[in-house]
């Protein structure tokens, strides 16, 4: 639907109607609708799924969710706008082999008196206009005398803090703290993509050792593999219509859902890195909310440099991925098995004692694909015309 009163973004909004249906009675063969409760947010959610005992609702989205009563406004609101400020990361930040930049937001108007940085060689604490803003220990030392801090022209903190382990990759900026994203360089996408070339071909039977890459791992932008846009999980109580808990996924991009066990909610699949990982929602009386239970290796990179696709998919066994395009094609990711024979790579100089596989097949079809389900042995894929069936392994 659409309202004039919404002058920011497009205008548009989206709603999502959670019905609850009853028996009339016991012996009755009638349902009745016994609660209708309505959600709005202003995209279409990537995720939703109400748990299994039907107490609470999940959803992945970009821009965050709430319950509406009859004849009220978004903007009047609390749960969206408290959930709209947790999405947006709190603070960015990059590293080289030999040091780390973070960056902040500060309020308009801010003044370098209002801003206070300590650096210990373990510790940071950031203060902004007398609030503290960033306080914890950090995942490596730093040397403080060369660490150093500057207000940008673009109303921005920058802080720099040189590390003492060089070469050392951080994988949190304050231990424990994930209210940040970090963002990889140039250089380093470059270096990851060169590592995942031989996934990423287009070709039937791409050969790793050709003279020429397929393609050119310089030529890859920051966007080609990290995605930048932040979304986030929520979950909401079904009965207070209440946010009971809101995740920032930060540049963990939403790939697909997935239904592994028929009585759980279905699993969604995130990108974390170049791989992409698999995570099964539990409803909240579990002490684990969301469970990882599998990885795709390479995956979360490889499937970036597919521009055209239409479905994604993988086995409920999560022994391969799978994702098509609009028409035709389909490619298949087998997980990494241990192989008889070890491989020696000889540009490293190191033993390969398992791989990953992608494999392409082209449907002998104009239509376009309307359809697509995996399971452990075969993919089924549909078109207007036909229903395609592509065995993929063998059964036990």
């Amino acid at each position: 639907g659409k309202r004039n009163w919404d002058m920011k973004g497009s205008g548009f909004y989206v709603s999502l109607e959670w019905v609850t249906l009853s028996k009339k009675n016991k012996d009755s063969k009638k349902y009745e609708i016994i609660k209708r409760d309505i959600l709005r947010g202003k995209s279409a959610p990537h995720y939703a799924a109400i748990e299994p005992d039907g107490n609470g609702l999940m959803i992945v989205s970009y821009k965050s969710f709430a319950f509406v009563q009859a004849g009220q406004d978004l903007e009047e609101n609390k749960d969206e706008n408290m959930s709209e400020k947790i999405k947006e990361p709190l603070y960015y930040w990059q590293q080289t082999e030999d040091d780390l930049t973070v960056t902040i937001r500060l309020p308009e108007d801010s003044t370098k008196e209002d801003i206070q940085v300590q650096f210990l060689p373990h510790h940071i604490s950031i203060v902004l206009k007398g609030q503290r803003f960033l306080e914890g220990n950090l995942y490596s030392s730093v040397d403080p005398e060369s660490s150093t801090w500057i207000i940008k022209e673009n109303n921005s903190l920058e802080i720099s803090l040189i590390k003492k382990n060089e070469g050392l990759t951080w994988p949190e900026l304050v231990v424990g703290d994930k209210q940040g994203e970090l963002l990889r360089d140039s250089v380093q996408c470059a270096a990851i993509a060169e590592r995942l070339m031989h996934l990423t071909s287009e070709e039937l039977n791409p050969n790793p050792d050709k003279e020429k890459p397929p393609c050119n791992a310089q030529e890859l932008e920051e966007c080609d593999i990290f995605f930048e846009e932040s979304s986030s999980l929520c979950r909401f109580d079904g009965n207070t219509l209440k946010t009971t808990h809101v995740v920032n996924l930060g540049s963990n991009q939403y790939l697909f859902s997935v239904i592994v066990d028929p009585k759980e909610m279905p699993c969604f699949c995130l990108r974390h890195d170049v791989d992409a990982l698999l995570w099964q929602p539990h409803s909240s009386t579990q002490d684990d909310m969301w469970e990882h239970i599998a990885t795709f290796n390479a995956l979360g990179y490889v499937q970036a440099s597919k521009r055209d696709k239409k479905f994604f998919t993988c086995a409920p066994n999560y022994s391969y991925a799978a994702l098509c395009e609009c028409l035709r094609r389909v490619f298949i990711y087998r997980q990494p098995t241990p192989m008889s024979t070890v491989l020696y790579n000889r540009k490293e100089g190191r033993h390969v004692g398992q791989v990953a596989k992608q494999q392409v097949a082209s449907l002998e079809t104009n239509d376009p694909i309307l359809g697509f389900q995996a399971t452990n042995e075969r993919l089924f894929v549909l078109t207007s015309k036909n229903l395609f069936l592509i065995k993929v392994n063998t059964e036990n």
